[in-house]
């Protein structure tokens, strides 16, 4: 029996699509739903002459088979080609941008450096404040307060700041003509260095501006030490402002250290003057003292009139005694009697007149008091002595010391002179330059893409 015609494989075509590694199960399902729609769409055999000939509705179906089958294999084999890369106008822009804000920047920065940018040669000083400690014993405690300290490291920083400030720039100027010196070029054929070199008319923030630029001050606080390095165009000017810049600061050093010696002189003086003042107001409190009471030194006259009042009062009391005595065995009238009463009352008559002498009149508790005020009054008067004393003894170590220097700049590091220019430094500023450079593209294109993907 013949098998129908949609059932056999065209002539002269695969009977597959070809074969794709991984889609084997695709082809498999296709070629079962194609079979399905084959055999629903196929009509039932029919008697007549056209029924078994080979007509064209098998034709057809053989035809419509193999555009099916066709198409199927195009659709599993064919894969679209990638998008050919082009340039857009924006990825232009980014090489414009490069090429304007990186290259051609870093290339004038990197002739300008090696072709106009003049040698700097450099020189370099390093100093230190010294204090002398005078030891004054003799001068006390007030002497102590008028010594001048050591301060050293509070000394430096005000140096520190002195060698930044516009004033030390404006007295260097007057002496060396810095306008002159930092407008110079170092060689002849690298004339006009607009950014390194000086304006020969510039003013005096500019100046002072181009003094921070060319002088680099370092100041280490643990030891106190100041390094100054100074940049010119020539060793030989590099080295004189370094020169002058020890000299400035050695004359300043000496009129904080004059300062400071004056300040102590003037404080001793003082403290002096306000000893003497003291002094004469206890002696005049003293002296108004003795002339109210009459005495010269009540505690010598107390003691020596108090002997004789002891004496006399045990004398009193003896011839009171004695009279007792009499008494017990004698009349009232008796010579001997009488005689005792007249002693007693003589012996009283002396008590009263060394009480009268004493200045006490007899009162009760006036001694005491007396006595206790004369002995605040001499030892407010000692305290005085005292303290004048101290306060010339300060004076005279004040006006010592304003003798002597005792704070100084000691260079430990004079001024060099340099026989190779080492700035500017080319190599390290390119490098900074182009950095910076890329850098900042790299931000701008940054923002672009940011701003570009935002909308």
């Amino acid at each position: 029996m013949t098998p129908p015609l949609e059932e056999r494989p065209p002539v002269g075509l695969p009977s597959s699509p070809p074969s794709i590694p991984g889609d084997e199960p695709a082809r498999q399902r296709g070629r079962g739903r194609r079979e399905r729609r084959g055999a629903a769409a196929a009509p039932l055999p029919e008697a007549g002459p056209e029924a078994g000939s080979d007509g064209d509705e098998p034709r057809r179906r053989r035809r419509r088979r193999r555009g099916r089958g066709g198409r199927a294999g195009a659709e599993a084999v064919a894969v679209p080609p990638p998008p050919a890369a082009v340039l857009r106008p924006r990825h232009w822009g980014a090489l414009a941008g490069f090429l304007l804000l990186v290259l051609l920047p870093f290339a004038a920065a990197v002739g300008y450096l090696w072709t106009r940018a003049a040698d700097q040669y450099h020189s370099e000083v390093a100093f230190s404040i010294r204090s002398e400690e005078v030891a004054s014993a003799a001068a006390g405690v007030l002497g102590a307060l008028t010594q001048i300290g050591g301060g050293t490291a509070s000394d430096a920083a005000i140096l520190y700041e002195y060698i930044r400030s516009q004033e030390i720039a404006e007295a260097i100027d007057a002496r060396l003509d810095l306008r002159r010196i930092w407008s110079r070029p170092g060689t002849s054929w690298r004339q006009g260095d607009p950014v390194f070199a000086l304006d020969a008319a510039a003013t005096v923030e500019t100046l002072h501006a181009q003094w921070l630029r060319m002088v680099d001050v370092a100041y280490d606080t643990a030891g106190g030490i100041i390094d100054v390095t100074v940049r010119a165009f020539d060793p030989e000017d590099a080295r004189a402002i370094a020169q002058a810049i020890l000299t400035q600061s050695s004359a300043l050093v000496n009129t904080l250290s004059e300062q400071a010696r004056e300040d102590a002189v003037r404080f001793a003086r003082e403290e002096l003057g306000e000893a003497e003042a003291h002094l004469a107001e206890m002696r005049a409190r003293l002296g108004a003292f003795r002339s109210e009471h009459s005495i010269v030194d009540p505690s010598a006259d107390v003691a020596g009139q108090s002997g004789l009042l002891n004496a006399l009062n045990a004398e009193l009391a003896q011839a009171l005694v004695d009279r007792d005595v009499l008494t017990s065995y004698a009349a009232e009238g008796d010579q001997r009697v009488v005689q005792a009463d007249r002693r007693i009352a003589a012996i009283t008559e002396r008590i009263e007149a060394e009480r009268a002498t004493l200045g006490v009149t007899g009162v009760e508790g006036s001694l005491p008091e007396v006595v206790g005020r004369y002995e605040e009054l001499a030892l407010d008067l000692e305290f005085a002595n005292q303290a004048y004393t101290q306060a010339l003894a300060g004076l005279a170590a004040a006006r010592a010391e304003a003798r002597r220097q005792s704070r100084y700049l000691a260079p430990h590091v004079r001024p060099t002179l340099a026989s190779t220019a080492l700035y500017p430094r080319r190599w390290l500023l390119a490098l900074l330059a182009g950095l910076g450079l890329l850098l900042a593209w790299g931000i701008v294109m940054l923002v672009y893409y940011n701003i570009r993907d935002n909308r």
